[in-house]
């Protein structure tokens, strides 16, 4: 009846009284279902969408763990508690609509249908329920605990796919659709699992559980278990089919939307396994100074310390944090980061005060967490106390932040252990990585109600003190500084942090499924320029790993390799690629930066895989995600402009690259598939093409103009012009000056139709490098020119030419 009645409502184009506005209103404040001794709450929350609470015995108290923002960014709902205007009975029923979702209790069973454009409704999933078949809301309480496992289960049709749930490790078939399959919620290095997941139906669904359980993914239903919880809270909303964007933005209106990350860390960092002192540091800095290469970052990777648990440099061996960062900064104008693990070890100087303070994880028999690594036993510190957190950023600051290292790598912090391979019984092979502890108790809770939340509230800890001491509003939608995590739950996406794919392995086929430049093993300059070529086009371009060579290792310190894994470290045919490939990065800066800010903006999702473009258009696209086809799920949109087809097998000439078929939109705007490299067309796709690929063309095609990609900026962004240095000229890649020109000392240089100019010297007999002065970032004045120093980097004097840039009004 309902559903006639809007039919109706919708076919009179709201003639009556009621409004278009009030349509998208929820209509209700929200359902409670008393049904024995479970109680069951359904409310609106944010646009097209719904929170279900479900508890034993008693309502939930509204103050459980949470990854929701409270109210959300947009829509309805929030600071609403548990305040509901319909009570129903066991297998009463209740209908209630939040825009085009509809929640329908039926004999106590619920539904949500999405209501379309002509007013009909479709059914997207309900709880499911089947002669015999185990109840669709189940529980397992154990006697005189107050928590309980939680089993839900909702329909699912059997051509479905089901796509998301976080980062997983497993499995070999690399799948995009997760139909078929069970996800175990159990974090570890490199497996990140977070329980939501989106539709082909044009729905998605995330499970507010921040502890240790599984998603099945059957085929005719899909079921949620919680190991251990004291409420089952789940959200679900709903978009057309196709618009995944649109999920997403009512997907991060919940949870929070990344802030748009400093320019700096756009650019490229260089990090490996790893640098043991001062002077490593600022020799690589000096080397990139004198090779000319772009250089934003440059990360200090574990046991830097003293002792596990310090939080500081061993002085020993760095004696100088604060002339280090300078001279880094200094010598290529780069920030550095800092690698800090949650293990304590009982030498660390740290360690009474955090006993003495119960700011360890202990165990549910209150004998504390024991782990071991590199030969001492360590207990973990405890991040989801906020006397630990506090002490721990206390720590930070004092020993990093003050002397000017800003940017924090949080390893190992997954939760439970340390996320690695029990060394002391001999098992040092990434295979056999133990699952996290379920005895671990933490101050928030066990680690199987809520062991996710250690990762998120490390970030938080970090996330906090950058706020606090940069003076920067909690509710800032730009960083200043970040963090880099190995682990995270739903809404770490909010912080001033970003998540890489953990200590993957160096072959070709990892290369195939993970993003970029696996740890452990090297197996070839081949591998490193292929994954480095990928990282180009990736939202950040890191780094990292632990090489093999035939340098004499430093027994003394503790997995102390001295093997490089700088870019002139694999080979002299392969150096100039890499430089290539580096400053194409410096050229995409200004895209990458224009995809952030839509990301904060409205929750659009960067890496996109191609459904998220051309399932409607293409059912190709559609039809071998369903059946996880590499052709397809291999590649990758970056933004709405780049499609990326990395290269994933060893000594390979070509590749075959599928081009997706365009969406009339873009067919009507003349847009066609052109190669990135030879700039030849090759049409509005719908086809597979075979591309040469030598180790310096990744295959890449690219919608538009190629100029538009390099050169997107708005006028109110900061300028940013990068410097490579020659004895006798300095080359400029300045953003966007194709439009507008440039100015050096008395110089002017028009506009051109690339991003770079080159200014010749007078040199004479004299070489004059130069190197652009910290910061690299300028900033506007009155939005009509921007000002950028560029510094003599020798002799007691400091030489300035100034850059000036007029935008072309």
């Amino acid at each position: 009846m309902f559903g006639r009645l809007l039919s109706l409502y919708l076919s009179l184009s709201f003639v009556a009284t009621v409004t278009a506005q009030d349509y998208f209103n929820p209509n209700s404040t929200g359902i409670k279902l008393q049904n024995g001794f479970e109680r069951v709450f359904v409310q609106p929350f944010g646009n097209h969408a719904f929170r279900v609470r479900a508890s034993l015995m008693k309502d939930p108290v509204g103050t459980e763990l949470s990854a929701f923002l409270d109210p959300p960014l947009e829509g309805p709902g929030g600071n609403a508690g548990l305040k509901v205007d319909q009570e129903v009975p066991y297998q009463g029923n209740a209908t209630i609509r939040n825009g085009n979702l509809i929640a329908d209790l039926s004999l106590g069973v619920l539904s949500f249908y999405r209501v379309e454009p002509n007013g009909s409704r479709t059914l997207l999933t309900s709880e499911f329920t089947d002669d015999k078949a185990l109840a669709s809301r189940y529980y397992v309480q154990e006697f005189r605990a107050s928590s309980y496992e939680a089993q839900f289960s909702f329909t699912s049709d059997l051509d479905e796919q089901f796509y998301g749930v976080g980062q997983q490790a497993c499995c070999k078939d690399n799948s995009v659709n997760k139909k078929g399959q069970t996800v175990d919620l159990i974090n570890f290095n490199s497996q990140v699992p977070i329980p939501v997941f989106t539709s082909n139906k044009g729905y998605l669904m995330f499970f507010n559980f921040p502890g240790q359980g599984r998603i099945e993914f059957g085929q005719i239903k899909t079921r949620f278990v919680a190991e251990e919880t004291t409420v089952v809270d789940y959200y679900i909303t709903t978009a057309p089919v196709g618009d995944y964007d649109a999920l997403q933005q009512q997907y991060t209106a919940v949870t929070g939307r990344q802030p748009t990350p400093p320019d700096f860390i756009l650019g490229y960092q260089q990090s490996k396994l790893r640098y043991y002192n001062q002077s490593q540091v600022i020799d690589v800095a000096q080397r990139f100074h004198d090779e000319q290469i772009n250089l934003s970052m440059i990360v200090v990777d574990f046991f830097a310390w003293k002792f596990q648990g310090d939080w500081s440099f061993d002085p020993s061996l760095w004696p100088d944090p604060a002339g280090m960062a300078a001279q880094v900064k200094n010598l290529t104008g780069a920030e550095m980061m800092v690698s800090l693990w949650p293990s304590v070890e009982n030498e660390s100087e740290n360690y009474l005060t955090l006993q003495r303070n119960g700011w360890l994880v202990t165990t549910r028999d209150g004998t504390g967490v024991t782990d071991s690594f590199a030969g001492v036993y360590t207990r973990l510190v405890d991040s989801t106390n906020p006397g630990a957190r506090q002490f721990l950023w206390k720590r930070l600051n004092d020993s990093y932040f003050s002397k000017g290292i800003h940017n924090f790598w949080i390893d190992q912090a997954d939760g439970g252990t340390l996320g690695e391979a029990y060394e002391n019984n001999g098992q040092d092979d990434m295979r056999f990585i133990p699952y996290a502890r379920a005895f671990a108790r933490y101050y928030i809770g066990t680690q199987t109600a809520a062991g996710k939340m250690y990762p998120w509230l490390h970030q938080q800890a970090i996330d906090e003190g950058l706020h606090n001491l940069t003076n920067t509003p909690a509710s800032a939608t730009a960083c200043k500084y970040m963090s880099l995590t190995r682990s995270t739950f739903a809404g770490g996406q909010r912080f001033c942090s970003y998540l890489w794919s953990g200590d993957t392995i160096s072959r070709f086929d990892v290369s195939a499924a993970a993003d970029y430049v696996g740890r452990l093993c090297f197996c070839g300059r081949e591998l490193f320029v292929r994954w480095l070529s990928m990282g180009t086009f990736l939202p950040y371009m890191r780094v990292h790993g632990d090489r093999d060579c035939s340098l004499p290792v430093n027994n003394s310190l503790v997995i102390a390799n001295p093997c490089p894994n700088e870019p002139w470290a694999y080979g002299e045919e392969n150096f100039p690629i890499i430089k290539m490939y580096i400053s194409l990065r410096y050229q995409l800066v200004p895209y990458v930066k224009k995809l952030f800010e839509q990301l904060q903006d409205t929750g659009r999702t960067i890496m996109r895989p191609l459904y998220f473009d051309f399932s409607i258009s293409d059912p190709f696209v559609a039809n071998a995600t369903r059946f996880n086809e590499p052709l397809v799920t291999h590649q990758f949109m970056l933004g709405p402009g780049i499609l990326v087809s990395p290269v994933g097998v060893q000594n390979a000439a070509s590749k075959e690259v599928y081009l997706p078929r365009l969406n009339d939109n873009q067919t009507q705007s003349n847009l066609t598939w052109t190669h990135w490299w030879t700039e030849k067309s090759y049409g509005q796709g719908g086809n597979i093409v075979n591309i040469s690929a030598p180790l310096d063309q990744i295959p890449v095609f690219y919608l538009g103009s190629k100029d538009d990609i390099l050169s997107v900026r708005r006028l109110s962004e900061p300028l940013q012009i990068y410097v490579s240095l020659s004895p006798c000229y300095i080359r400029v890649d300045a953003q966007d000056h194709a439009r507008g020109g440039l100015t050096i000392g008395t110089a002017s240089i028009p506009p051109t139709e690339t991003a770079t100019c080159i200014w010749k010297q007078n040199c004479g007999s004299i070489a004059i490098p130069w190197h652009i002065s910290a910061p690299a970032v300028t900033t506007m004045d009155g939005h009509s020119k921007a000002k950028a120093w560029i510094q003599h980097a020798r002799g007691t004097s400091t030489t300035r030419v100034l850059f000036k840039r007029y935008i072309a009004r």
